[in-house]
């Protein structure tokens, strides 16, 4: 058990991104050249370890390099079925590695043709039997209704892992059909502290990020902030009245910005005066006044500001650009859609009307300002046709998802967006609420929501104070302690989250979170520490391992390990096609559990074994790709005991 292990961290094995920056962005001067141009080349619907050129291809996945060898085999089983997609999976069965299960829908396909098959079990034999000579494989059988079944060779396994040492994990990226992705996520509003309702959106878009960057596609992190609307009129016209002198205002003299939000907010309802002049704010601001102007621009910097403790403690880079930023393309997309015949009026108000949806989408109100879909639609629009974005990922509770639904559906109707499955397209990621121990949305005693600065201090205070209990305040130096307890409690927080499926609700509970058994970030630490120390132990320079040792997996836990390294990309790939973090949560759980099996079998002894080299081999691949995986969930790991 790793129950009483002490952790040290040291430099991360990878490097991280900057912290964060905040741009901001300046519409050009011919504002809008709209032609709703639609995409000219639409990128086909592809898997994303789908390869461009053999140049592209991917050396990690083991599921990509098996279909290539039955497609092949595809080809010359079938003749006249053009474009049959070999269907590979992972075995979780006795029979092989991986199984091949295109037999049953061909036979569908071909009975009755004047084939020479009789069965399913003939097809599934004659693809068998058709496949190209690789050294991957070293046995097929054929079970059932022709599923082919797949053994992979040791030697082939053990040589990719060793390969993967000395060029690296990035060998093992899967490769995606596209080039460019934005990512939408996090967008707190201005003038309002970031809660813990913004913790999913901003940990999960973090990590589909990385997962995208780490599958060679340039992402655009964008943070979508709320910094433009009616609210604004109040918030600048209380800013004048506490502070005639607006630009000395600080987020010291402030304070605390959610109350002032809500003493504004109080005002605004009680004071006709009041509400007059904040109305007419409303109207400067967007009029360009040059001191209401100066005056948003001040509460905005005030609010990025705290948004930056956040995203300081969780490691996460994100670009700015706010509703205000497409605020002006807003009439011209506008203009477009109702060219096309989309923009209809209904009961003083323009909407779309979307089929299947027993409610219009409105994109210009009665009293003919915009809103949430008026400003969604120039997003997409500047998103497809300026940023060339291909894959568009919005993060967002659950509760939204209608309103995206409509979004993207009155694209489609707009010639925007495909309405098959094919690329350009817009996806939207929603995810369930975090309870509290009552099971009811997390909120403080006071029923307020939880500041989500406070909630990551807290958990890296805890982990301080574990530490501390352990002596390692007379160890270790200071710097150590606030490093390690940072590691273990942000990481903490962040897989608590990422192991769950996004859809569901879960509970935040820190005892659980910080739990050094079971599936949590905690114990995963612990165990890469583990492996880390054995490493040490052993006095070998693993590095000159990589170049002059050999690896082999002679055991059968040597080679249980051996496969579930291997299939690392294709976890990546399954977890990005779907939009599901937990996916790769729990591979990283199970590599962990399945190290532990290995390493604690007499049989598999490391440091003193004949085997000494391979198996040390073996704990470094296992430990690359756990560091792997923390980079991608957005954990730093922890490499000392």
């Amino acid at each position: 058990m790793v129950a009483s292990l002490t952790l040290l961290v040291l430099p991360p094995a990878y490097p991280s991104p900057p912290i964060i920056s905040f741009n901001r962005f300046s519409p050009s001067s011919d504002l809008l050249r709209l032609t709703s141009r639609r995409l000219a080349s639409a990128i086909k619907t592809q898997s994303i370890t789908t390869m461009a050129t053999e140049e592209d291809q991917c050396l990690g996945s083991v599921k990509a390099e098996l279909a290539k060898l039955f497609e092949v085999s595809l080809k010359v089983t079938v003749p006249n079925e053009p474009d049959v997609e070999p269907l590979v999976a992972a075995c979780t069965g006795k029979f092989g590695d991986y199984q091949c299960n295109n037999a049953m829908g061909l036979w569908s396909k071909i009975k009755g043709k004047g084939t020479q098959f009789r069965g399913p079990p003939a097809v599934g034999e004659a693809i068998k039997n058709n496949l190209p000579t690789s050294e991957m494989i070293e046995s097929c059988s054929v079970a059932g209704p022709g599923f082919v079944n797949v053994v992979l060779s040791k030697n082939w396994m053990a040589k990719s892992i060793q390969r993967m040492l000395v060029e690296g994990i990035d060998t093992w990226a899967p490769m995606s059909p596209i080039k460019t992705a934005v990512v939408d996520f996090s967008s707190p509003n201005i003038a309002k502290e970031m809660h813990v309702g913004h913790l999913r959106s901003t940990i999960i878009g973090d990590t589909l990020a990385r997962m995208l960057e780490f599958s060679k596609v340039k992402v655009l992190r964008r943070n979508h902030v709320g910094d433009w609307g009616t609210q604004f009129g109040m918030l600048i016209e209380f800013l004048f009245e506490k502070f005639p002198n607006f630009e000395d205002a600080t987020e010291t003299a402030i304070g605390d910005l959610q109350a002032f939000y809500k003493a504004s907010k109080q005002r605004f309802d009680a004071d006709p005066a009041f509400k007059e002049r904040a109305q007419q704010a409303v109207v400067r601001l967007q009029g360009g006044e040059d001191k209401y102007q100066r005056a948003w621009a001040q509460i905005c910097e005030i609010s990025r500001t705290e948004f930056h403790k956040v995203y300081q403690r969780l490691r996460v880079h994100l670009e700015e650009k706010g509703e205000s930023f497409y605020n002006p393309y807003i009439p011209g997309v506008i203009e477009e859609l109702s060219k096309q015949g989309l923009v209809e009026e209904s009961q003083g108000a323009r909407v779309i009307f979307i089929e299947g949806i027993n409610i219009p989408l409105i994109v210009v109100k009665s009293d003919g300002g915009f809103n949430y879909a008026s400003t969604d639609l120039a997003a997409l629009w500047y998103r497809l046709n300026e940023e060339k974005a291909e894959w568009i990922i919005y993060l967002t509770d659950v509760g939204q998802q209608q309103h995206f639904d409509m979004v993207f559906k009155a694209a489609k109707r707009a010639g925007w967006l495909p309405h098959d499955s094919s690329y350009p397209k817009a996806s939207h990621v929603g995810f369930g609420l975090v309870l509290g121990e009552d099971g009811k949305r997390f909120r403080t005693r006071n029923t307020e929501v939880v500041r989500l600065v406070d909630l990551l201090d807290e958990a890296k205070s805890r982990s301080k104070a574990v530490l501390i209990e352990r002596g390692k305040g007379e160890e270790w130096t200071e710097q150590e302690i606030e490093s390690t307890a940072e590691a273990v409690g942000y990481g903490a927080v962040k897989y608590a989250d990422l192991k769950n499926n996004r859809l569901t609700n879960y509970t935040f509970n820190f005892d659980q979170m910080l739990n050094d058994k079971g599936n949590t970030a905690v114990y995963l630490l612990y165990a890469h520490a583990r492996i880390c120390s054995i490493i040490r132990r052993s006095g070998k320079d693993v590095e000159e391992l990589k170049n002059k040792g050999t690896l082999v997996l002679g055991h059968k836990d040597e080679r249980d390990l051996g496969l579930h390294l291997l299939q690392f990309a294709e976890v990546v790939e399954e977890a990005c096609t779907n939009l599901l973090p937990n996916v790769l949560c729990d591979y990283l759980y199970n590599l962990s559990e399945i190290f532990s099996k290995f390493y604690s079998n007499p049989e598999c002894k490391v440091i003193g074994s004949d085997m000494e080299t391979s198996r040390l081999l073996l704990c470094e691949a296992t430990a690359v790709v756990m560091r792997k995986c923390f980079n991608l969930l957005g954990i730093t790991p922890i490499y000392k005991i």
